[in-house]
C-alpha cells in the first residue's frame, strides 16, 4: 500500500478536493493518467486512519468495498461527476486486503483492485532488461499467469520506452484501455500491471498512446499464442515447460560428420485434407511417419512464427514468439515437436531476425517512435520486400531476437535454426542504389551491427543450449559464416550452398547435347567445398516464382525428366555436404509449388514418380549407413576425383572415403541420354564391387540398364588406380559402387 499521493492530476494537497479529482477522472477517461498507480488503488494520507481509495471502473453504476475474508462491506465508494472513477475514505484493517463489490448493467460482481498490488519486476529484472542483458527476457516480458500475494492472476509487461501512456484492453475490459492504465518502469522503459483473477486463454492488446500523440492497439511482441487471422490480440498463455534431456542426442544428429537430411515443409501445403488447412495434429500423424520413412533425418519447417500475411510463408513475422494459430494451439504444435523426436527425427524452424513487416499492429512504430526499426529509411526499410529492418545496434532490439532464439529451442525443443536471408542482414546496401545506403563507421558497405547480433546469439545458442545448431542462408562469399565467434567468424554451424544450387540446376537445366560445355559447372563446387561448412539445399525458393518445380526445369520427355531428376539428387546425395529437399520433389512434382494447395499426390499413382520416391528412400538409406558418404563431409580427404575432364561424354566419377580402409563409394555419372558400353573407371583395389545404387534401376522406374549388381575389378590401370572396373554406365544414370567387403 503506497503511504501518500502520487504527483499526478490528482494530487496538489492530500488529493481529496473536488477540483483534483475532478482533473484525474478527466486523464483517465481520456487515457492520458501518466502515473496510475500513484493515483488508482489505496493510499493512506498518514500512518494510522483510513486510505484513500481510488477506482476507475467506467460504466459501473455503483461501487462498495469488501473485507476480503469474510465480505462483509467496509463502505461505498462516491462517484466523481459519472466519469466512471469512485473515491472514498475506507478502513482498511490490519491485512489491507479487500474485494471490489461492483454493480453494472451487466450485474453484481466482486472483483480484486489491480492497483493494489506491487511491482511485476524485480530490481534485477529492471537492470538486466534496462541494459537489454536479460538472457530469458521472454520469463518477464509478455503475459505471465502467476500469484502475487496469495492472489492469482496475469502480470503483463512491455518495452515502450517513448510512449506517453500504455492501457491493457483485452476481452475482459470491452477492450477499453483505459480501465487498465500501466505503470511505466522509467529506468528500462517497461509498462507493467498484474491483473487479477485473469486466466489463461484471455485475449488482449495493449494500448499505446505514442509519442506523437497517436493511438494504437499493439499485439504483445513477447505473446506466446495469438488469436486466429484475421484477429490480432494476443492470448495469455503460461511459459511452455523447458524440454529436458535433448543436448546429447543433438550433440550426436547435429555433428560435423553425422548424416543429416533435411525434408523441408510449408506446413499449409503439405497436405490439405478435405480441402482444409491442416493442423499440427494432422502433420504429426501423418507427416512424421512420412519423413521418417523416407529416411529424413530433420525436418525443416518454413517459419511458423506468427504472420498476418500468409503468403508470406511465415517470412514476414509479427510474433516472433508464438506459433501461428493456422495450425493449431502452441501445446498441439510442442505435441508435434515430440512426435518428431518419438520418431528419431530431428526439428529445424526458419528463423526470421531481419526484417518484420510495417502492419500497423505489429512492431512498426511500437510507441509512436522507431523502436525496433532504424529511424532512417536508408537503414530501417527493405526495399525488396517492403519490410522494416530490426535495429541490432540496440540492446533492447538485440535481447528480443537472442531471446527468442533460446526460446523456440529451450521450451519446445527445437533442435536448431536456419536464419533466413543472412545476406540482407551483412551488407548495408544490399539490394539498394548509390546514395541509398549509410555506410558503417568505418565508411564501407558490412553491417557491423549486424555481425555482432549474429555473433552474439549464435555465441549464447552453443553456450546455452548444446547440440543445438544454427544454419545460414547466405548467399555471399562473406567469409567465416560457419568459423566460430573468437575467430572473427559468425559463428554458425553450417550455410547452405547458394553456389552449387545455381550451378547444379543450371547444368541440369541445360539439355544433355550441350552439357560438355558447361563441364566446369559440377566439378566447381570442389574448389571451395572445405571454406565452409555446407548443406546442399534444393529448397523451396528453387520451386517457386515463375521457376517451376524441380521436375519442369529438366530437360526432356517426361522420362528423361524423372531420370535426370533422379541424377541429380543422387549426385547430391553423394557430394560432400548436408543435404535439403523441398518437399513434392522427392517424388518429381510437376508443377510449381502453390501455398495454397497441397501438393500432387496422385503422381504417385504413376509408375515412374513412384520411382523417383523410392530413389530418394533409398539415397537416405544409402547416405545415413555408409560413413563414406558422410563421416568426412568437411576433410579433402573424404573425396578424391577420378574422372573430371570426360566433357564429351559428360562423365564424372568419384571416390567418398570414410575413416577406414574400406569405407569408399565410387560415384560414376553419365549425364548424357547415351548408355556406355565397357566404359572402364579406375579404382584403389582389387575384388568385387558391388553395384549399390542405379538410378535407372527397374526399380526406379529406370529402363534398366546396369551392371547385374556387381562387378570384378581388373588389374587394368585407369585413372592413375592400380585396378578398373569395365563399366555399363545407363542413360541419365548416376551408379554407387563400394567393395563387396564393405557393404
Amino acid at each position: 500500500m503506497r503511504d501518500s499521493p502520487g504527483s499526478d492530476a490528482s494530487a496538489a494537497d492530500s488529493g481529496t478536493t473536488a477540483q483534483a479529482e475532478l482533473r484525474l477522472a478527466a486523464a483517465l477517461h481520456d487515457g492520458l493518467c501518466a502515473d496510475p498507480f500513484g493515483s488508482l488503488g489505496p493510499h493512506r494520507a498518514g500512518r494510522a486512519g483510513p486510505v484513500r481509495l481510488r477506482v476507475f471502473v467506467p460504466g459501473s453504476d455503483a461501487v462498495a468495498v469488501l473485507a476480503r475474508a469474510s465480505r462483509q462491506p467496509l463502505g461505498r465508494l462516491q462517484p466523481i461527476g459519472g466519469s466512471g472513477l469512485f473515491t472514498g475514505d475506507v478502513v482498511l484493517g490490519d491485512t489491507g486486503d479487500y474485494l471490489l463489490q461492483i454493480d453494472s448493467p451487466l450485474g453484481r460482481r466482486a472483483v480484486e483492485d489491480p492497483y493494489r498490488f506491487g511491482p511485476w519486476l524485480g530490481d534485477t529484472d529492471v537492470w538486466l532488461l534496462g541494459e537489454g542483458r536479460h538472457l530469458r527476457p521472454w520469463e518477464k516480458l509478455g503475459a505471465h499467469p502467476c500469484t502475487i500475494g496469495g492472489v492469482a492472476g496475469v502480470a503483463f509487461a512491455v518495452w515502450a520506452p517513448n510512449a506517453r501512456q500504455l492501457g491493457l484492453a483485452g476481452d475482459f475490459n470491452l477492450w477499453n484501455g483505459r480501465c487498465h492504465p500501466m505503470r511505466l518502469r522509467r529506468e528500462c522503459g517497461v509498462w507493467e500491471i498484474f491483473v487479477p483473477q485473469l486466466t489463461a486463454g484471455a485475449l488482449y492488446k495493449f494500448d499505446v498512446l505514442g509519442a506523437e500523440g497517436l493511438r494504437q492497439l499493439k499485439s504483445d511482441p513477447y505473446a506466446l499464442s495469438s488469436e486466429l487471422h484475421p484477429g490480432h490480440a494476443s492470448r495469455v498463455l503460461a511459459l511452455p515447460e523447458p524440454v529436458p534431456g535433448r543436448a546429447e542426442q543433438r550433440q550426436q544428429a547435429n555433428a560435423l560428420g553425422a548424416p543429416i537430411s533435411i525434408y523441408e515443409v510449408h506446413a499449409g501445403s503439405w497436405r490439405r485434407p478435405g480441402g482444409a488447412m491442416p493442423d499440427w495434429d494432422y502433420l504429426a500423424r501423418q507427416l512424421v511417419p512420412y519423413a521418417a520413412g523416407l529416411g529424413f533425418t530433420h525436418i525443416e519447417l518454413l517459419p511458423i512464427h506468427e504472420h498476418p500475411f500468409y503468403a508470406s510463408w511465415g517470412y514476414q513475422p509479427t510474433g516472433l514468439y508464438a506459433p501461428t494459430a493456422r495450425y493449431g494451439t502452441p501445446e498441439s504444435f510442442r505435441a508435434f515437436v515430440s512426435a518428431v523426436h518419438d520418431a528419431g527425427m530431428y526439428l529445424i524452424l526458419d528463423w526470421v531476425p531481419g526484417h518484420f513487416p510495417n502492419d500497423a499492429h505489429g512492431l512498426a512504430r511500437f510507441d509512436g517512435t522507431a523502436l525496433y526499426e532504424h529511424a532512417d529509411p536508408r537503414e530501417g526499410y527493405h526495399p525488396d520486400w517492403d519490410t522494416l529492418i530490426y535495429n541490432w545496434g540496440r540492446n533492447e532490439v538485440r535481447n528480443f531476437l537472442v531471446g527468442n532464439a533460446l526460446f523456440w529451442i529451450e521450451r519446445y525443443g527445437v533442435d536448431g535454426l536456419r536464419v533466413d536471408a543472412v545476406a540482407s542482414m551483412l551488407y548495408r546496401d544490399y539490394s539498394r542504389a548509390e546514395g541509398e545506403w549509410i555506410p558503417n563507421r568505418h565508411g564501407g558497405r558490412e553491417n557491423l551491427e549486424a555481425i555482432a547480433f549474429l555473433r552474439e546469439v549464435n555465441r549464447i545458442v552453443g553456450e546455452q543450449t548444446p547440440g543445438a545448431v544454427t544454419i545460414a542462408e547466405e548467399s555471399t562469399a562473406f567469409p567465416g559464416v560457419t568459423k566460430p565467434p573468437w575467430v572473427h567468424g559468425l559463428g554458425f554451424h553450417y550455410k547452405w550452398n547458394m553456389g552449387w544450387m545455381h550451378d547444379t540446376l543450371g547444368y541440369f537445366a541445360t539439355d544433355p547435347v550441350y552439357r560438355k560445355h558447361n563441364h566446369d559447372r559440377i566439378s566447381f563446387m570442389m574448389m571451395y567445398t572445405y571454406s565452409e561448412h555446407f548443406v546442399l539445399p534444393l529448397s523451396h525458393d528453387e520451386v517457386v516464382h515463375g521457376k517451376g518445380s524441380l521436375y519442369g526445369r529438366m530437360p526432356g520427355d517426361p522420362w528423361q525428366k524423372r531420370a535426370n531428376l533422379k541424377a541429380l539428387f543422387a549426385l547430391m546425395y553423394a557430394q560432400p555436404g548436408r543435404k535439403l529437399l523441398f518437399m513434392g520433389s522427392e517424388f518429381g512434382q510437376q508443377r510449381e509449388w502453390n501455398h495454397d494447395d497441397e501438393l500432387d499426390w496422385g503422381l504417385l499413382q504413376d509408375r515412374g514418380h513412384a520411382g523417383v520416391q523410392r530413389l530418394v528412400r533409398d539415397l537416405n538409406q544409402l547416405y545415413r549407413s555408409r560413413p563414406a558418404l558422410h563421416a568426412r563431409d568437411d576433410e579433402p580427404a573424404g573425396f578424391s576425383w577420378t574422372e573430371v575432364n570426360d566433357r564429351p561424354y559428360s562423365v564424372f566419377a568419384f571416390m567418398r572415403h570414410g575413416h577406414a580402409p574400406l569405407e569408399q563409394m565410387l560415384v560414376v555419372c553419365n549425364f548424357t541420354p547415351v548408355p556406355r558400353e565397357g566404359y572402364r573407371v579406375g579404382v584403389p583395389q582389387g575384388g568385387v564391387w558391388r553395384e549399390c545404387l542405379n538410378t535407372d534401376s527397374d526399380h526406379y522406374g529406370g529402363s534398366g540398364v546396369g551392371n547385374l549388381g556387381a562387378v570384378r575389378a581388373e588389374a587394368v590401370p585407369a585413372h592413375g588406380l592400380p585396378m578398373s572396373l569395365r563399366l555399363t554406365l545407363p542413360p541419365l544414370g548416376v551408379l554407387w559402387f563400394e567393395p563387396e567387403r564393405a557393404a
